[in-house]
């Protein structure tokens, strides 16, 4: 499966964590949308992410070990709801670039980075996101067959 990984980070969000947060906002509106600071994803990366049979995409926590698969509906570069994202960052809206309308955050499986393989040159994602500023990455997912 062909998807992205996007990292996140808690140094921002209040100490209940973006995620908590995020899901809160889910358990309110059946949804939540989910800013990605920054340069927005191409649109043809966006194109590739909407054709997608299961949408989703994975998350990775910038300096930690958690890793979630966010199950989405649509991507949005304007006009949301803002009612429909966490408080804590509201004030903060016009830095967001892309917008990802999520119905579900999934913790990945433990071993998720060593079945993830970046798409540009095939390396382990565990191994480049190591030494890579990159906020995101397009990869393959490698999922086995008996799960």
């Amino acid at each position: 499966m062909k998807t992205i990984a996007l990292r996140f980070a808690d140094n921002y969000a209040p100490a209940d964590g973006t995620i908590k947060l995020h899901e809160d906002v889910i358990n309110e509106y059946g949804y939540v949308w989910y800013g990605k600071f920054g340069n927005s994803l191409s649109q043809k990366n966006i194109d590739m992410l909407l054709e997608m049979k299961e949408k989703r995409f994975l998350l990775i926590k910038s300096g930690g070990q958690e890793r979630y698969w966010a199950h989405f509906e649509d991507i949005k570069k304007e006009g949301i709801n803002f009612e429909a994202i966490p408080k804590y960052y509201r004030d903060d809206k016009e830095r967001v670039k892309c917008w990802f309308k999520i119905t579900k955050f999934e913790k990945a499986d433990p071993k998720v980075m060593s079945k993830c393989f970046v798409s540009s040159n095939g390396s382990l994602l565990s191994n480049t996101s190591k030494y890579s500023m990159s906020p995101y990455f397009v990869i393959d997912y490698k999922e086995e067959e008996n799960e």
